[in-house]
């Protein structure tokens, strides 16, 4: 005699596969944290994107009319303040000078831990 399978009732059905979805979710968030990809640990910096090319040369012009001189430390676009931003070291302080997509200034800010160096 042949074995006929018993069909599950539809909210069963359903209950199981929003267990089994569920279980996925929270193992995919586990491997996330364990290997440190939560969204607030990660390193803002490890995603940056320097200027390059003309653009490079046209920002750091820019920053360093702005700033009256200086070192052109770092840089990088798509910033979340403006679209590029120029890192300028001055007298042993960097300032950040933010620009927009015509390389105007936008924005100066001066990093107030390395006035006493």
């Amino acid at each position: 005699m042949a074995r006929t399978a018993k069909r599950m009732s539809a909210p069963k059905r359903t209950t199981m596969i929003i267990g089994g979805v569920a279980v996925l979710g929270l193992s995919a968030v586990g491997a996330a944290v364990a290997s440190g990809g939560a969204v607030e640990a990660r390193d803002d910096d490890a995603s940056d994107t320097a200027i390059s090319g003309d653009a490079l040369a046209k920002a750091t012009e820019a920053a360093l009319a702005s700033t009256g001189g200086g070192t052109v430390t770092g840089s990088e676009v798509g910033d979340e303040e403006s679209m590029y931003e120029v890192e300028v070291t001055i007298d042993g302080s960097q300032v950040d000078v933010q620009l927009d997509e015509n390389f105007r200034v936008v924005a100066t800010e001066g990093d107030e831990e390395g006035g006493d160096e």
